[in-house]
């Protein structure tokens, strides 16, 4: 009997230590494609500027709800489905599994590529940005080759064998980053002229335009010709990530031992199948880029409308906008790691009829999103300005610094309302989180139209934080109530909420000194003196806070024991680390 006992924890540890194994390699890649994309996004704003970062937010706004419809939810079902067949040993099913996904892939692609090119000035006109056409009709060659991709990952996912997916998405990230800066780099280097602007943009009628004007409109055609030439970075990666799919696929079917020797479904069962695993799913990730995709079309019309601004004006606005977020979305890209640890870890303990376990890791995780939300949503609040002047110098610092500080305090509901959609789904609520997320965007949508109208850009931010702090106050209601043995909340939010408060005090504090002593006074019209502070001074300070406000936050989060023992062993290396803060 123990020599069974022995055998069967050796035949388990493999499979043990390849799942692992798997995760760890998609955590890696996921954090190279991160960094990848920051030192892509960064530099590409400061080439095309505010009405170039609009051009391009609202081209892969509509390719990203295009996407997600084509490619969220099946990529999951082919995985689920060629592990299940693998595990059965029906290696007929397997490839008949893989050859209908890419079938449906392929149908659906086709079916976005025709829309987003043929339907490009119509989609750019929906976004109130005629000048987004390029951009669109660039990116609708990226919706078939991702869709193939979504199947060949699914496929490589589905044999445990996560590292095809890693490399591609690494290649795919390196591509647009060298690609598409160097074409956005090349086209503003380029001298247009009026002949240009008849060639790009041939519906443009200047015949009534003063000299200025015509300035200005060949000035926003090059910069959205930029964005467009930074947009085929993304497609050409995908275009060389698909290629090396398909390398590897051939390479793996080449090695293959086993024969085909079990009868595979019926081609519609399998369809079927696939659809009834990917449609929640496909709904649910869908959700968010449907909303974002209405505010910014939204956004925009309410600027020209009841504001009376011309299209290049507000694309300049909004494109202020756009810069605060991707700075804004870069916490929540953090919180994946987070979710996608929390559904296995508490359905396990679930399936075991560990409630307490479930209840400790719900704890914990909810425990660790606001150790880190909160004080990455007080540092954007208070060095909002000073991080925009950071990173985006061609942007209207005085427009997107405080878009950026008010979307900071969207920051800790957006993060703790992911982890807590992941902790209901755990439990089995897996449309609730999708409803609640309907009910905030219509929300967000309501106040937008209102408060753009009224107050203008500056009104757009404070639609995510209701948005997201209703689905939030949602989310922990329906938690409250029906998930048993569920930790307190007060608790949980009330030490790291206190010492990211005092923590962004002293970054406020630091800051404002440095920049007295470091701005030069200047006067300008009606006599007004303010201070003005130079890029390596603001770098400085800037840097300078953070390091304090770090400091004094790790200080704060060990003296009032804000993490415990066990929230630290959940994670690598733990347990030493809690010896170390003697917890």
């Amino acid at each position: 009997m123990a020599q069974r006992k022995s055998a069967s924890r050796q035949t388990a540890s493999p499979k043990q230590n390849t799942f692992f194994g798997g995760a760890a390699i998609l955590a890696v890649g996921i954090f190279v494609v991160k960094i990848i994309g920051m030192f892509y996004k960064i530099p590409l704003l400061n080439i095309i500027g505010e009405t170039g970062s609009a051009d391009f937010t609202n081209a892969y706004n509509i390719y990203a709800v295009l996407l997600t419809i084509s490619t969220a939810g099946l990529p999951v079902a082919v995985s689920k489905m060629v592990s299940e067949a693998n595990a059965l040993g029906r290696r007929g099913q397997v490839h008949q599994v893989f050859r209908t996904s890419l079938a449906a892939f392929l149908v659906l692609g086709g079916v976005s590529f025709l829309v987003m090119y043929f339907g490009a000035e119509q989609l750019a006109g929906l976004m109130n940005d005629s000048l987004a056409a390029p951009g669109i009709r660039a990116l609708a060659p990226a919706v078939i080759c991702v869709g193939c991709l979504a199947a060949l990952r699914g496929y490589s996912q589905g044999h445990s064998n996560m590292t095809p997916t890693s490399v591609s998405q690494i290649i795919e990230a390196l591509c647009k980053l060298v690609i598409g800066l160097a074409l956005a780099s090349w086209v503003m280097k380029q001298t247009f002229t009026a002949a240009d602007l008849a060639r790009c943009a041939p519906a443009l009628d200047t015949s009534g335009m003063t000299a200025e004007e015509l300035s200005d409109t060949i000035a926003a055609v090059q910069t959205s010709q930029a964005a467009s030439g930074a947009i085929t970075g993304v497609t050409v990666g995908t275009i060389v990530a698909l290629a090396y799919m398909v390398m590897n696929y051939v390479f793996s079917r080449m090695r293959e031992p086993v024969r085909r020797t079990d009868r595979p479904d019926d081609t519609r069962d399998i369809l079927l199948h696939l659809l009834k695993i990917a449609i929640p799913i496909t709904l649910s990730s869908s959700m968010v880029g449907i909303v974002t995709l209405i505010d910014s079309s939204l956004v925009q019309g309410q600027l020209q409308k009841a504001l009376e601004m011309t299209e290049n004006a507000s694309r300049a606005i909004y494109g202020n906008y756009a810069g605060a977020l991707n700075i804004y979305n870069l916490p929540t890209s953090l919180m994946a790691a987070i979710t996608a640890s929390v559904i296995p870890a508490v359905s396990g303990c679930l399936v075991r009829r560990d409630r307490k376990g479930a209840a400790r890791i719900t704890g914990s995780a909810l425990r660790i999103t606001a150790l880190l939300a909160f004080p990455m949503g007080v540092g954007l609040f208070v060095l909002g300005t000073p991080i925009m002047r950071l990173l985006f110098p061609r942007l209207t610092i005085e427009v997107a610094g405080p878009l950026l500080s008010t979307l900071g305090l969207a920051t800790p509901f957006v993060c703790l309302m992911l982890v807590c959609n992941s902790i209901l789904q755990a439990h089995g609520f897996v449309n609730l989180p999708v409803l609640i997320m309907v009910l905030g965007g219509a929300v967000k949508i309501i106040n937008n139209y209102h408060l753009v109208a009224l107050v203008g850009i500056a009104g757009a931010p404070v639609g995510n934080i209701l948005c997201f702090g209703l689905c939030l106050a949602l989310d922990l209601v329906v938690i409250s109530r029906v998930i048993p043995n569920r930790p307190p909340l007060i608790p949980i939010f009330v030490k790291p909420l206190a010492a990211s408060s005092i923590m962004g005090g002293a970054a406020w504090a630091v800051y404002g000194t440095l920049f007295r002593m470091l701005s030069a006074a200047e006067t300008v019209e009606g006599g007004k003196i303010v201070r003005v502070i130079s890029r390596g001074d603001n770098i400085a300070a800037t840097i300078a806070a953070i390091l304090v406000a770090v400091a004094v936050y790790l200080f704060l989060v060990v003296t009032l024991r804000a993490i415990s023992r066990e929230d630290l062993a959940l994670m690598p290396k733990g347990d030493k680390l809690a010896k170390l803060l003697r917890l």
